[in-house]
């Protein structure tokens, strides 16, 4: 199974929205959650835990739920509106500067990540240990454990139309949005191109 990244989703009832990231546990190298962004107003993302996935082709998502059960799942971005207090410079008089204090709102967005996971979007920069190879397409992920097995690097890398598949084992660490090899350009293209099976 491959779980594809910014591809529609369906419910059982229909199109539901679109994936835009996956949640994965470092550790065990498995995919937890994948986050669909709803096709209707205000399009929410919802965190859909991965038990949740009945099926995936190379251009759909299908989901075990309703779109309605769908919209009851955790948002995976939630905004937080803060006041901030500062001084506003008014003018000099006698010398001295006058001031008044000015209270502003700011609003923060938080990532609903369960704590020690990861989120991973697609097109997330793939750097070998000399430099950049290309971009994530999608992971290729074992049905039975939900482990993930390699990466796929499908468009936008260094050797044109070739799938390149690079096993999970080759990961060194992911920093926010780069992931990090422990293999160079050489061994990257030297990895042998894997059948990708669809369901």
């Amino acid at each position: 199974m491959d779980i594809p990244l910014n591809v529609p989703v369906h419910c059982e009832d229909g199109l539901c929205g679109h994936s835009t990231e996956v949640v994965l546990d470092p550790k065990t190298d498995e995919i937890t959650h994948l986050v669909v962004k709803e096709h209707h107003a205000p399009h929410t993302e919802r965190l859909v835990p991965v038990s949740l996935v009945q099926d995936t082709t190379p251009d759909l998502i299908l989901l075990r739920c309703s779109r309605e059960q769908l919209s009851h799942l955790e948002p995976f971005v939630t905004m937080e509106a803060h006041r901030e207090q500062t001084l506003h410079f008014l003018a000099v008089l006698g010398g001295a500067p006058v001031s008044v204090p000015e209270t502003r709102w700011v609003t923060h967005k938080y990532k609903a990540i369960p704590w020690g996971e990861l989120g991973v979007g697609r097109h997330a920069q793939i750097e070998a240990t000399d430099g950049h190879v290309g971009q994530l397409d999608e992971f290729l992920v074992e049905p039975e454990s939900d482990r993930i097995t390699h990466l796929v690097l499908r468009e936008g890398h260094l050797w044109g139309e070739k799938n390149v598949t690079i096993p999970v084992s080759e990961i060194d660490h992911i920093d926010g949005t780069v992931i990090h090899l422990k293999l160079d350009k050489r061994g990257v293209e030297a990895l042998p191109s894997i059948p990708i099976r669809r369901r």
